[in-house]
């Protein structure tokens, strides 16, 4: 499934929003955009699609009832859920061969992680692969181990060049004739 873009939602970037106290300025946290939230939500659900063997449809019940939802942009978030449940073999095929231990020895949240990566880089053309790789190694280093964004990076970074091959070759090279 090829979720529509909006140019302001995947800027690969969280933007600080500035918060005021006694004459001084303070930043908050970072203000997440919808398809951020979106993931972050779906990283959850498809948590508890591995953790707890749950199906997907009765995970996604749950979770629309979760605080924040509605700030999260809805159909990336079921393009997500239901796209990495459904093809959750294809994934983890494309997955193994990068790994360095069998995957039932990868935290479910990286699993997760990387499922969605790889989901992105395939069906969501329209998001950049960078800010692809970037969402999940940044939702890795908050809900995941402490050094599984490391892990999440080597494996979409080694995905990126065979489902990407053309825009990543062109990314590179445009950064080469910069240098």
């Amino acid at each position: 499934m090829n979720t529509t873009h909006d140019s302001s939602s995947d800027t690969g970037t969280d933007e600080q929003a500035p918060l005021k106290t006694s004459g001084a300025t303070r930043t908050r946290a970072p203000v997440r955009s919808a398809r951020s939230r979106a993931r972050e939500f779906a990283l959850q659900a498809l948590y508890q699609v591995l953790v707890g063997r749950n199906e997907a449809p009765a995970v996604d019940t749950f979770t629309r009832d979760l605080a924040g939802f509605s700030k999260a942009d809805a159909v990336h978030y079921d393009a997500l859920l239901h796209g990495c449940a459904e093809q959750a073999e294809a994934l983890d095929r494309l997955i193994e061969p990068l790994l360095d231990r069998p995957l039932a020895e990868i935290s479910p949240i990286e699993h997760a992680a990387m499922w969605m990566g790889a989901y992105e880089f395939q069906h969501c053309m329209d998001v950049p692969w960078r800010v692809v790789l970037n969402e999940y190694i940044e939702l890795s280093k908050r809900f995941g181990g402490t050094d599984g964004h490391k892990y999440v990076n080597g494996v979409l970074n080694g995905l990126a060049p065979q489902l990407r091959a053309t825009e990543v070759a062109s990314d590179r090279a445009h950064l080469r004739a910069r240098k």
